[in-house]
């Protein structure tokens, strides 16, 4: 230390950072020593060290060093560039948690199968048809918030869930087939389980409600169409429209 300043190597312990970093601020002049001896050695007074600190907390945040230096003096432009920094970074979570539900509804359907890797191509065609047809109907955020449901309710229930609907789909023929009244316990009763089953899906979020029930409908519209193909073999109109009325009749 020189009349209370340090020297670049002293700087370096203290900071955690590399002697060839704090060269490289300076060169940029992001950092510039206030001072330099009389051989050339740079020397920092407090305001260098505090727009070090500064440096380093907004490299920590993820910016790249062009823009630490034209946002350091300017406290409106920090702020937006924080902003935007805020945003990107809430869209890249967003992406990666689709990804992740994506890599989860593939591990579902390989284990489902136990399929062999010979297989494996058709159920990479399959689940990217799927993720084609979900990104019709959910956007980022919505399958972001999706595979964190999918976090908290975990696979071991969601595999019941699964499970669960083609038998309750049964169910739910075999009532309307004997002509069950909507309004009797045994209908309301199956209409209660349908919705509840659906309501771990979107968790009662409206726009995740919105999405989930323009699925089913378009594709109860393609189970209705002999010349077309049904995304997936999901409720019938009829079992729909039957689970609806029940539902009206619940206590």
């Amino acid at each position: 230390m020189t009349d209370g300043m340090l020297r670049v190597g002293r700087l370096a312990e203290l900071t955690g950072l590399t002697v060839r970093t704090l060269h490289h601020y300076d060169e940029l002049g992001l950092v510039r020593p206030s001072r330099r001896t009389a051989a050339g050695y740079r020397l920092y007074d407090d305001t260098d060290v505090e727009r070090l600190y500064r440096v380093i907390a907004l490299r920590q945040l993820g910016l790249p060093l062009e823009r630490i230096a034209e946002v350091l003096d300017d406290a409106a432009s920090l702020e937006s560039t924080l902003c935007t920094h805020d945003r990107l970074l809430a869209e890249q979570i967003a992406a990666l948690q689709s990804i992740r539900a994506r890599i989860g509804v593939s591990l579902a359907t390989v284990r489902a199968r136990s399929t062999p890797s010979s297989d494996l191509l058709d159920v990479i065609r399959e689940v990217t048809s799927m993720d084609e047809t979900m990104a019709k109907y959910f956007d980022a955020d919505q399958m972001g918030e999706l595979a964190r449901r999918r976090e908290t309710v975990g696979d071991e229930r969601i595999a019941e869930v699964e499970n669960r609907w083609p038998s309750l789909m049964a169910e739910v023929d075999a009532a309307m087939a004997e002509g069950v009244d909507p309004a009797s316990p045994r209908a309301v009763a199956l209409a209660v389980e349908w919705m509840g089953l659906l309501e771990e899906f979107h968790g009662n979020d409206p726009g995740l409600k919105e999405s989930l029930y323009a699925v089913a409908h378009d594709n109860a519209d393609l189970q209705a169409d002999e010349s077309a193909t049904p995304m997936f073999a999901g409720p019938t109109k009829e079992q729909m429209a039957f689970v609806g009325q029940a539902w009206e009749h619940r206590g």
